[in-house]
């Protein structure tokens, strides 16, 4: 890992802005290997020395990936004047640049991951690499029998939208007062698409859950609202498959 200026080091990790990284340091509050230093602009090797502020050491992390079971009620922003945001479940963060890859509605559960690595994020949202995001629904109304069909061949919204095939999967076919279960695997995320798909057959979702994205599945221990680091195993089979 290439150098960095100290006052980036500590911003980066979330310790301030670049003035008050500068004004720690001229009061002696930070510490490069067990010395204090007062240059804020110091360049610093990450992976060979040690920085502490206020005798707390702070370590640096390049890239962070969690694996977050989304609950209802909490939007997939980084910052929000009404609502919770999916990255202030995030406790454990030690950067402040995370983002949700991606959005899942407020109301909508289930697996979003959560990273500061913009190259992967790209890769796995852009319809062009085809990675599938795969749904579990509950829906209200009868689909219609060539719902699969429909899907496969591409809907058009009701706005006139075009989206690209999708699979359907029917877990159980609702009947009367009973829902409908599917699942459905799509390769792009337009505005509330899942829902509005289902509008276009005729149907209301009611309950929707991510349970995967390309490679990363949902782990099942992950209760609403928890969330874990992702393995290496994980991260790499991701960037292979984001290739």
């Amino acid at each position: 890992m290439k150098e960095l200026r100290l006052d980036k080091y500590l911003t980066e990790m979330g310790e301030g802005t670049r003035s008050q990284i500068k004004e720690m340091a001229r009061k002696g509050r930070i510490l490069v290997d067990g010395i204090p230093e007062k240059r804020a602009e110091r360049k610093i090797d990450p992976e060979q020395q040690q920085v502490s502020v206020d005798g707390r050491p702070v370590s640096y992390v390049r890239y962070e990936y969690y694996m977050l079971n989304k609950p209802q009620g909490v939007v997939s922003a980084t910052e929000d004047s009404r609502y919770e945001t999916v990255i202030s479940l995030i406790e454990e963060r030690k950067r402040d640049d995370l983002f949700p890859v991606g959005r899942l509605d407020i109301d909508t559960e289930g697996l979003l991951l959560i990273t500061n690595d913009g190259d992967l994020a790209h890769r796995l949202l852009s319809p062009k690499k085809h990675v599938d995001k795969v749904y579990f629904a509950r829906v209200e109304g009868e689909l219609p029998p060539d719902a699969k069909e429909r899907m496969e061949e591409g809907l058009v919204l009701s706005d006139g939208t075009p989206t690209m095939p999708a699979l359907l999967e029917v877990l159980k076919q609702g009947k009367n007062e009973v829902p409908s279960e599917i699942h459905l695997t799509i390769r792009e995320g337009k505005f509330h698409q899942v829902k509005r798909m289902f509008e276009t057959l005729g149907c209301c979702v009611i309950y929707l859950k991510r349970m995967s994205m390309g490679s990363l599945i949902l782990d099942e221990a992950l209760k609403p609202g928890e969330y874990r680091p992702l393995s290496e195993d994980e991260i790499l089979s991701l960037k292979n498959h984001g290739k």
